[in-house]
């Protein structure tokens, strides 16, 4: 997987939920602006949500790929939907950073250790109810960021990938929190 994507700049929308896959849509808009090879992994919560989740971006004018239908992205691929069970680590593997979604749509969250656990920054929306014991100490370390709403997402995402000390800074302290149970 690592092949296909190629020297391209990668970011992970993980566990998205309706609603929150347009906030991703404008978050991969504003950020390839300044990657025009950026590519955007969303993994929705439900994987047969799949086909409901390409249509949002191909709305958009955004190619997507599905990693049920087309196994890999392609280097014309913008969105590449990964809709296959026990996955998840590869994205977080492959993504610089990660938003977790349930966050955006009033759900409660979703484990932001996970991929914290694998040195990926995370991007949380205000809506943790169920994960505020798992966020809260991410948040504080830094490794972790909250974002209030789509356009928060957007500039956060653009703003990280267009600072590699700092991504790099928020990767080893989610690790470190990761690392130290949480």
């Amino acid at each position: 997987m690592r092949s296909a994507i190629g020297g391209r700049r990668a970011w992970v929308a993980a566990s998205t939920h309706p609603g929150e896959e347009e906030a991703v849509a404008e978050a991969h808009r504003q950020a390839a602006s300044a990657n025009p090879d950026l590519l955007t992994i969303v993994v929705p919560r439900h994987p047969d949500r799949a086909a409901e989740a390409a249509a949002v971006f191909g709305a958009r004018g955004l190619p997507v790929g599905r990693r049920s239908a087309d196994g890999r992205p392609t280097a014309g691929t913008a969105v590449f939907v990964g809709d296959t069970l026990g996955e998840l680590g590869l994205w977080y593997r492959l993504g610089e950073l990660a938003f977790v979604g349930g966050s955006l749509a009033p759900r409660g969250g979703h484990n932001p250790i996970e991929p914290a656990r694998l040195g990926c920054p995370v991007l949380l929306g205000p809506h943790l109810a169920h994960v505020e014991e798992l966020a809260a100490p991410l948040l504080a370390a830094g490794g972790a960021r909250t974002v209030a709403d789509a356009s928060a997402l957007a500039e956060a995402v653009a703003g990280l990938l267009a600072d590699p000390a700092g991504l790099a800074a928020m990767s080893h302290r989610a690790l470190a929190v990761a690392e130290a149970g949480g």
